[in-house]
């Protein structure tokens, strides 16, 4: 008997997914997301806050396990297009290492003819990545402690990470 395994989602060559050391740009997500067909493009930006349930924060550290990321990332995509069929482009790239108060660690554009479903389907992409992507934060503290969050763990346990 043989089992089959489920092919690998490929990448559409007009989407763009990284995980990157080099700071992001919204400019460059923008466009990596634009098209002529396109009534709309959101984009959707998360920084590193100074506090998590009022404990000071002063830095964050992403580490993520690249290759599966990148699958859950290519799977989003999918996803997204099987729902919202007009979408033009998907972009989700998010950075690794440590960032400062203010950066940005990651970025998500949907392109689309309608604002509505550019809404919807920014908004499935970065939840559906929180969730399942293995990309995890470490939180330093002011007082000088930190400790890993898994950023999954956050939406699981509905908490405000």
């Amino acid at each position: 008997m043989t089992t089959m395994l489920a092919s690998p989602i490929k990448p559409r060559t007009e989407d763009s997914f990284a995980i990157s050391f080099a700071p992001l740009s919204v400019d460059e997500i923008y466009a990596r997301a634009d098209d002529s067909a396109n009534g709309a493009v959101v984009v959707m930006s998360g920084m590193v806050r100074n506090q998590t349930d009022g404990k000071p924060v002063v830095a964050l550290e992403y580490q993520a396990y690249e290759p599966m990321a990148l699958r859950v990332f290519y799977q989003i995509a999918a996803d997204i297009r099987s729902s919202w069929t007009d979408v033009t482009r998907v972009v989700i790239h998010h950075r690794v290492g440590r960032l400062q108060v203010g950066e940005i660690s990651v970025l998500v554009a949907v392109g689309c003819p309608h604002r509505s479903e550019a809404f919807a389907a920014c908004r499935y992409a970065i939840d559906t990545l929180k969730h399942n992507a293995p990309i995890w934060k470490k939180e330093h503290w002011e007082d000088g402690s930190s400790s890993w969050v898994s950023i999954g763990a956050c939406e699981q346990l509905e908490e405000s990470c």
